[in-house]
């Protein structure tokens, strides 16, 4: 590697790498990928034996409210990974991990490199958020031998960010639905960061309808209701796409054989939940999204989507 290429990654994270290569790989070249929030992403290609290159991505976390958080994170997504092995889920393989920065500078995970691309434009958004469904629908299939940790979310009524020129009312009784106990829920298999930035699809230029996703990335496995999983990639959408792209996930999942809440009151506190914990977020969502070509999605734009659909949410029929 010529010297830049070199100093993107710090020695002794660039000698663990080097140790978890095949005899005689050596790395040519680092790459940083852009659009990751809690940590630095590099795709390092890798000289093979036989002249050829194949590719790693190495996870790194430096940031240090990031890498406080990083080792169960870290282990969390080493195990989902090893898990989706074989299952038909497209996840990368992993290939090592250091989730206490014990040989490396910062925390870091180094997996296999998936074909594909993330696609956050508004062209062809119906065909994806039916191939998102299904994605979802045969992840919360998924029984694993041990469960993983019971999900979290940080949110609570004291913590939700009204946007400025919010319906103040529509808000207030949004807040007063998550004030309430979590409703009970039959536990499933989640991603827990599932949505359009997390996947990876295969856009054929000549025809967009045969799309198809090659991967799913950026694991924070947890034990919880498939609604929050739903409600998660509903409110991207509804950022990323208008409001009427997040009440459309919902019902695609059910379309694709997903199983939600019994009840409306039940569907809307999770769907609820996760749009004000977007709240707290829209900056730090919008600015890889804007990094990526959605220049128009500056920080007020998202702000106004995520009324949009707050308000959308409360006036649907229950």
């Amino acid at each position: 590697m010529n010297h830049d290429e070199a100093a993107a990654v710090r020695p002794l994270t660039l000698a663990w790498v080097s140790r978890h290569l095949e005899a005689g790989e050596r790395i040519v070249k680092a790459a940083t990928l852009h659009g990751g929030i809690t940590a630095e992403m590099r795709r390092l290609t890798i000289g093979t034996r036989d002249g050829g290159t194949r590719d790693l991505v190495l996870r790194t976390y430096v940031d240090p409210f990031y890498v406080e958080h990083a080792e169960g994170g870290l282990n969390g997504e080493a195990g989902a990974l090893t898990l989706l092995t074989g299952t038909g889920v497209p996840a990368p393989s992993l290939v090592a991990v250091d989730p206490t920065a014990t040989q490396c500078e910062f925390p870091s995970l180094l997996m296999t490199h998936l074909a594909g691309r993330t696609v956050l434009d508004d062209q062809g958004v119906e065909t994806r958020v039916r191939l998102l469904a299904r994605q979802l629908v045969a992840i919360h299939a998924l029984r694993p031998a041990e469960r993983p940790r019971k999900y979290v979310t940080l949110t609570t009524a004291d913590t939700v960010v009204v946007p400025k020129g919010a319906g103040a009312a529509v808000w207030a009784a949004a807040i007063e639905v998550i004030r309430k106990p979590a409703p009970p829920y039959e536990g499933r298999f989640l991603h827990r960061d599932f949505q359009p930035g997390n996947v990876l699809f295969d856009v054929p230029p000549s025809n967009p309808e045969d799309a198809r996703i090659t991967g799913v990335v950026d694991w924070a496995p947890s034990w919880g209701p498939a609604d929050l999983d739903v409600a998660h990639c509903s409110v991207n959408l509804a950022l990323l796409h208008g409001p009427a792209w997040g009440m459309r996930f919902a019902e695609a999942y059910e379309e694709a054989g997903g199983v939600l809440a019994a009840t409306a009151s039940e569907r809307l506190y999770w769907r609820v939940r996760d749009a004000l914990a977007a709240s707290e977020e829209v900056r730090s969502v919008s600015q890889p999204w804007r990094e990526a070509g959605r220049a128009e999605l500056t920080t007020r734009a998202v702000e106004e989507r995520l009324d949009a659909y707050v308000t959308a949410l409360m006036d649907a029929p229950g």
